[in-house]
């Protein structure tokens, strides 16, 4: 009997209302979007201060690091320990998926810079850039690399500058930095593939009642979503394969 596959999900959000009434939390979208039967899918809470016993992780096939409202730039206790704890995996070659403050910190920890947003934030259904010369033929994009992909965009800040060792996957007309992998063992995607249209129009809802953006703003996040939908079938397949181990999709 084969062994059951394990994977660790960082959590740096809380659960919003919806998300909860609606799937019962974050950790179910993103087990629903990268889980398979017979998988063990843990989370912890990083934002509240909840972690695992570091010796723990070694048992682990792979980790994926979520989004946050928090910069990546900050030097809060949790994230500073969220630091130390990419380190360590760095060190153990364990396969580890970034996604938005993921993919923002990683780049932090292992050199890079990131910062607020230069051309502004986005909240919106997004078109990125394949680059298809840095993706080999046999790859995680499948028999067909695709020139462009759309992917849920829900973000204030960017990676300024990639680590030296990073390699550009993905870029877009708003970020210069898209989609970057480091070796075959870090994966990052700027946007949210685990995101669907209706987690989106929440989070547009939410924040234009905090004041944080205007009415013309969600129209025009809203308007993107119209006769569009997000590649999530793509993403799904990409990331599975990255956190699954199988072949590298790298030149």
């Amino acid at each position: 009997m084969a062994e059951q596959k394990k994977y660790l999900l960082f959590l740096g959000v809380p659960d919003s209302e919806f998300a909860k009434r609606t799937y019962g939390g974050y950790h179910n979208v993103f087990v629903s979007l990268l889980g398979d039967e017979g998988e063990q899918w843990d989370s912890y809470r990083v934002v509240d201060g909840e972690f695992p016993d570091e010796k723990d992780l070694e048992k682990y096939d792979g980790f994926v690091i979520s989004g946050s409202s928090h910069d990546a730039f900050q030097d809060t206790d949790w994230i500073l320990k969220l630091c130390d704890i990419i380190k360590k995996l760095d060190n153990m070659k364990k396969k580890v998926l970034g996604v938005c403050f993921g993919h923002q910190l990683i780049a932090r920890v292992k050199g890079g810079k990131v910062g607020r947003a230069r051309k502004g934030p986005e909240l919106c259904l997004g078109n990125i850039t394949i680059l298809k010369d840095a993706v080999a033929p046999e790859n995680y994009f499948g028999e067909e690399v695709p020139t462009s992909l759309r992917i849920i965009k829900c973000h204030q800040d960017e990676v300024l500058e990639l680590p030296e060792n990073a390699k550009l996957l993905a870029y877009s007309s708003m970020y210069e930095v898209e989609m970057y992998s480091i070796e075959d063992n870090f994966l990052c995607i700027q946007g949210h593939p685990e995101y669907n249209r209706d987690i989106l129009i929440d989070i547009l809802d939410r924040v234009l009642a905090g004041g944080h953006i205007t009415e013309d703003f969600v129209a025009a996040s809203k308007e993107t979503l119209e006769n569009n939908e997000a590649d999530r079938k793509v993403w799904q397949n990409i990331c599975k394969k990255f956190l699954k181990g199988q072949a590298s999709f790298l030149v």
